[in-house]
């Protein structure tokens, strides 16, 4: 891989784990930051389809939803893989759910980064 590849792929990765980081602490001013203005968050719920949050003010709003009704909510990262400008990120999902109870699930988010903005 050339070097200038290489640094693509690291760049997109860096912002993939600053953002999990982000998200761990619930600090949205931070997970903004690394998004670019037209970022795109689609989520899976509520199914079948989900919803689609674009642009920094949408996915802002979103993420202070979230955390408001997922107040214990943390990503662990299990697998990154990097593609050029892009990357996903495999993670476990832990959370206490409303029965007081330790909860998680899987997933993976596809990143792709220009000009190091998510």
């Amino acid at each position: 891989m050339s070097p200038i590849r290489m640094s693509k792929v690291e760049t997109a990765m860096r912002a993939a784990m600053a953002l999990k980081d982000a998200f761990n602490q619930h600090d949205i001013p931070a997970m903004m930051q690394l998004m670019s203005e037209d970022c795109v968050i689609e989520t899976t719920g509520p199914a079948p389809d989900g919803v689609i949050h674009s642009g920094k003010e949408a996915a802002t709003q979103y993420w202070q939803d979230f955390f408001g009704e997922e107040p214990d909510a943390r990503l662990q990262a299990e697998d990154l893989i990097g593609f050029g400008k892009r990357c996903i990120l495999l993670w476990k999902f832990s959370k206490i759910d409303k029965k007081g109870k330790d909860a998680h699930f899987r997933g993976a988010s596809i990143f792709r980064v220009e000009n190091d903005l998510i």
